[in-house]
């Protein structure tokens, strides 16, 4: 299949066409957002040198730390959806290249907590520098009013998907 088809796969819902031109156009942009932040994701991943589920992992750890959450192996069970060999072999590399310290559970004897360590913290943040900084500076030149309705837009449809995603 040529490049070019497989590059634009992404933009199409394979719904019926919205009514009105407009509607498309935000529809197009939408989802050519959502293609471009999965493809910077990856290279993010990628410039981290960890495996996937080892640069979610740490993701996951970092939003625990900054709000001043405990995480443990069995969060991370729940979060990656893997077994417990699996989170465990992640885990032990993680602190083996020594972006994760693993320390007991202050009451529970049986239990861990994870923390990132601040070089494995800047890891992450320097891999995702690109990122964060395209969306800020993008943001932060919308008028308030813009930036309110691409909140209530971007609201809506999360909503919208979020409540299909229950039913």
């Amino acid at each position: 299949m040529p490049l070019n088809v497989v590059r634009h796969e992404a933009e199409h819902l394979y719904a019926r066409e919205p009514r009105r031109a407009s509607a498309l156009g935000a529809i197009q942009g939408v989802l050519r957002l959502h293609r471009a932040e999965e493809v910077s994701i990856e290279r993010v991943r990628k410039a981290s040198g960890l495996g996937k589920n080892e640069f979610h992992a740490m993701r996951y750890l970092m939003q625990a730390q900054r709000e001043n959450r405990e995480m443990g192996p069995k969060d991370l069970i729940v979060m990656l959806g893997l077994s417990s060999a699996a989170v465990t072999k992640i885990v032990d590399h993680l602190v083996e290249l020594g972006h994760l310290t693993r320390s007991p559970h202050k009451t529970d004897r049986r239990a861990w907590i994870l923390q990132p360590t601040p070089a494995g913290a800047d890891n992450i943040e320097r891999s995702y520098g690109n990122f964060h900084t395209s969306v800020v500076e993008v943001m932060e030149s919308l008028s308030p009013a813009d930036a309110a309705t691409v909140e209530k837009v971007l609201s809506d449809v999360i909503a919208r998907l979020e409540s299909a995603d229950r039913q």
